[in-house]
């Protein structure tokens, strides 16, 4: 997500924090901007697009008002308290006005947020309500008029000015938050001190000499110090050039957990691992975590981003194209399952490269649902814009805030999944994965198919997917170590039958774009359809078995298929739930997942296939984070 920095201590923080935010860009963004405490004022820059544009704007008022506080490295900005940001825009487009930090009306209070408000539209009905005009269209702001608030209705009651008044302030603010969130933030009144308080999002403390820091990830820091903290959920922290004070939101005092980092400046840009990728794979409970905010109002209604679509709009589809490519794709062909279980719709699933050059029948009653990870991928562009042609209605699935793709959709989900690095997508799977489910929960009731709390049962098994996901990470090393072992073969081979049909695709896809090797997915039916000559003595075939609670015929024939591919030589390799003990004779290895509804089931089948992709690909000494001859925003035709 995105990138933040704090600093107080005795040198100038402003170049201090440009330097943190650089070394924070590996992690994508589209806007950044700065706050400092000089005097008893705060100079404040931000603007849209890269780093290198804020820069610009702060040299060009270093030359043209060098009273601006006093000098520094690069012209203004004497101040040795900061805070700084580098967003990935989710609540309103990347525009400088959107961009952090974001200030109280009076300008003397400056905030910077990772993650979101869920409550932010109550809470800014009621700010408006009481006055209070909005300068973005951020959920952040909430925030920087709460924190104002706060500090006003303190020193009201006497309490007086320095750095626990700040933190008393930040503590009532996050009482009345809801959702995941890191908050930094400095007051003009309080010069010297930076607050922070996180919950669900990362915050780690900087401990240096004379100096301490904050920021989202290390790599922001490495330079000046290695000794850190890391802070517990729903923890207030106050820093000071010489102190760190925590505390719980309660008030009570709290501790962090003290480490040294051993990393040099390039391995912490990846929190340790050797690729990004593995990194991102390690993210995903979270990333799925972050889709899932907001979407459930109090009575029970899925949210989705942007919705220029009525109800009566969707209660008139009739026909539902997914349409993608690549892994995009295959999160579509799962969706096809439960948009159809769920809404009793026809739904297609098509590869954006082909969809216009067929002349598909679309009309008004039709929906088009458009994957893309970048919001850029010119087949899935070209795609959109022959459907809206046809009048037919288009809602956007996209990881990028204010790309082309969403800008000319009817309707956007966006994932919330922050930048993924790696070419190849693991976290940019799952998260669209789980907007596909929260699409098809909204046309089911929309559609009147699925009552309320029929949703909210299901939205619940949603949110039960992040702590799955990060149990099964947490003993995940089986299966690098199956990596190692058959990273020489020449053939790997995936079956499913269901929702695991997919799953065996991107499995396969995941080890062509990693590993280089030759790897096929097949629907396990079609095995004696002809691929199964492709068995030898030895060959991998992973296996991605369905629950039998619920679907006892689907697991039994997939059990089959197992069988008929080990009685050819097959090395089978089976990914199968916890406590299903049928497939433990016909297993060569045996990979377990937490039990999981068989429509959510490949959030959890599909990730021991990214590790072991990875792994492979590693072992075989290639590049994992950037393959051969590939691109991670395709946008050719």
């Amino acid at each position: 997500m995105c990138g933040i920095v704090g600093y107080a201590g005795a040198r100038p923080a402003l170049g201090i924090v440009l330097d943190g935010l650089r070394r924070l860009e590996y992690r994508g963004y589209d806007s950044a901007g700065v706050a400092v405490v000089c005097a008893d004022e705060l100079l404040v820059e931000k603007k849209a697009g890269k780093l290198a544009n804020l820069e610009k704007v702060l040299a060009e008022r270093a030359a043209t008002d060098p009273g601006a506080c006093a000098a520094s490295p690069i012209g203004i900005g004497d101040g040795t308290t900061g805070i700084g940001h580098t967003r990935w825009a989710t609540h309103g487009g990347p525009t400088d006005r959107n961009a952090h930090p974001h200030l109280a009306p009076d300008g003397r209070v400056a905030v910077i947020h990772n993650g979101i408000l869920e409550n932010f539209a109550k809470l800014r009905a009621e700010l408006e309500d009481d006055g209070v005009q909005f300068s973005s269209d951020t959920d952040t702001e909430c925030a920087a008029h709460l924190l104002s608030a706060a500090l006003a209705d303190l020193r009201a009651a006497g309490e007086p000015d320095g750095p626990p008044l700040l933190a008393a302030a930040m503590r009532a603010v996050c009482q009345r938050l809801e959702g995941a969130f890191t908050l930094l933030a400095v007051d003009a009144a309080v010069p010297g001190a930076v607050v922070g308080a996180r919950r669900n999002s990362p915050l780690v403390v900087g401990r240096g000499d004379g100096e301490n820091y904050l920021a989202s990830d290390v790599a922001a820091f490495i330079e000046h110090t290695r000794e850190a903290v890391e802070l517990g959920q729903d923890q207030i922290v106050l820093i000071t050039a010489d102190s760190i004070e925590i505390t719980d939101f309660a008030g009570l005092p709290a501790t962090g957990k003290d480490f040294h980092i051993d990393w040099d400046s390039s391995a912490a840009e990846k929190g340790g691992y050797d690729w990004f990728m593995l990194k991102e794979i390690e993210e995903q409970p979270q990333a799925v975590a972050d889709t899932l905010l907001g979407r459930l109002t109090d009575s029970g209604e899925i949210m989705l981003d942007e919705v220029r679509l009525s109800d009566q709009d969707l209660r008139d589809v009739d026909k539902i194209f997914i349409v993608a490519c690549g892994t995009a794709y295959h999160s579509g062909l799962v969706a096809k399952y439960a948009i159809e279980h769920w809404t009793r719709i026809p739904c297609e699933v098509e590869l954006a490269s082909e969809f216009r050059y067929r002349d598909p029948v679309l009309d008004r009653s039709t929906l088009i649902i458009v994957i893309s990870q970048s919001g850029e991928t010119m087949d899935t562009l070209m795609a959109l814009r022959h459907a809206k042609e046809q009048k037919a209605r288009v809602l956007a699935i996209c990881n990028t805030n204010g790309s082309t793709i969403p800008r000319e959709s009817d309707a956007v989900l966006y994932t919330h999944g922050g930048p993924e690095i790696a070419v190849a997508s693991t976290k940019a799977f799952l998260t669209q994965l789980v907007a596909c489910y929260l699409i098809g929960l909204h046309l089911a009731q929309v559609r009147g198919i699925k009552f309320a709390d029929e949703v909210a049962a299901v939205v619940d098994q949603l949110h039960q997917m992040p702590g799955k996901l990060r149990e099964l990470l947490d003993r995940i090393e089986p299966v690098r170590e199956l990596a190692r072992e058959i990273r020489s073969e020449p053939t790997v081979l995936f079956i499913g039958r269901h929702v695991g049909y997919p799953v065996a695709l991107e499995g396969a896809l995941k080890l062509k774009e990693l590993a280089y090797m030759h790897a096929e997915g097949f629907a396990a039916g079609e095995l004696k359809h002809g691929p199964i000559a492709l068995i030898d003595q030895g060959t991998p075939v992973i296996c991605i078995v369905p629950s039998p609670v619920g679907r006892g015929m689907l697991h039994d024939k997939v059990v089959s298929n197992i069988q008929e591919v080990r009685a050819r030589g097959a090395r089978t390799i089976v990914i199968a739930e916890e406590g299903d003990e049928a497939v433990v004779r016909y297993a060569d290895h045996l990979i377990r997942v937490p039990r999981t509804p068989t429509l959510l089931a490949p959030l959890v089948t599909t990730v021991p296939l990214q590790v072991l992709a990875a792994e492979i690909a590693a072992a075989r000494g290639h590049d994992v984070d950037q393959p051969r001859n590939l691109a991670k925003s395709v946008t050719v035709e």
